[in-house]
């Protein structure tokens, strides 16, 4: 079964046979012991240090059909290397341009995303309300902005829905989270430990629903809530809406209410907080496994 692997150090990676093989570098520059992968065993690579290759390498990923993700040092995503697209299908393509090029297409489409988004931020808010967490006034608000979903009829007027919903939303986390506070949501950087694990696994919400579109005929670049744009896969945008709640914040609600990551995982910097290398696994680790038990 193929999966995903994380590379938290910086280093050089290159073909070994049909194996990958990945020196890892530490803090100072010095070569650590080599580390040995099956390609055949790889889904993706989600590389959060500085990694070293050259076109051999990607070509060979490429053939094996390894995508690879980049992220900087704030954890924000860059970029990835995609392998060739192998479910082409022009039909699909003109189909999806139509569908987003006609208001009447694309606003129910982009009105169904905020639905899906919204019903599951209610089903997160009501599970709490029924565990001693009073989320009654933002159960209500995120009810009657959803009822206002069906009179956009443009997409600015839904995204401005979408975030009211969104800002509601938010507001709770201080009532579910215990011990922390969230405040209010940053993101370049993040200023505190709840919002640098919003960041975080929202991030790797996202580049779980690219890998999912590649995965199909559909092209990641043409959307319909988001505006599509240069350089971004806006579709991947679309479906990250619906899964967070389920996927992401019930993930970070059970993980700081459990205490597996502790204030000891953060690095605090002058007007910023970030996971360490310590978190970050602990957060992998547990993504992995939810999503092994998703239904």
């Amino acid at each position: 079964m193929k999966k995903s692997y994380y590379l938290f150090n910086p280093g050089r990676m290159s073909r070994k046979d049909n194996t990958l093989k990945f020196i890892p570098v530490d803090e100072d520059g010095n070569e650590l012991q080599p580390k040995y992968i099956p390609v055949e065993s790889v889904d993706n690579l989600y590389c959060f240090g500085a990694l070293d290759g050259n076109s051999a390498l990607y070509n060979f990923l490429g053939k094996e059909q390894v995508s690879v993700h980049f992220f900087d040092y704030y954890e924000h995503y860059t970029g990835s290397f995609m392998p060739k697209d192998y479910l082409l299908s022009g039909k699909v393509l003109i189909t999806q341009a139509d569908a987003y090029s006609k208001p009447k297409k694309r606003m129910p489409i982009a009105q169904k995303v905020i639905e899906g988004a919204a019903f599951n931020m209610l089903k997160n808010l009501r599970y709490y309300n029924n565990r001693d967490k009073d989320t009654t006034a933002q159960i209500k608000r995120i009810e009657m902005l959803a009822a206002q979903i069906p009179m956009g009829t443009d997409t600015e007027l839904l995204m401005g829905i979408e975030g009211s919903i969104r800002l509601t939303y938010y507001e709770s986390f201080d009532l579910i989270i215990n011990n922390l506070e969230m405040g209010n949501r940053t993101k370049q950087p993040p200023n505190n430990e709840v919002n640098a694990m919003v960041s975080f696994v929202n991030m790797m919400c996202y580049t779980l629903c690219l890998d999912m579109i590649y995965h199909t005929q559909l092209n990641p670049t043409i959307s319909f809530l988001h505006q599509p744009g240069f350089r971004r896969y806006s579709l991947a945008l679309d479906l990250a809406e619906v899964c967070t709640p389920i996927l992401a914040d019930r993930l970070i609600f059970a993980m700081l209410n459990k205490k597996i990551i502790q204030p000891s995982d953060f690095d605090h910097n002058l007007n910023n907080c970030l996971l360490k290398d310590s978190g970050r696994k602990k957060v992998v680790k547990a993504w992995n496994l939810c999503l092994l038990i998703a239904p």
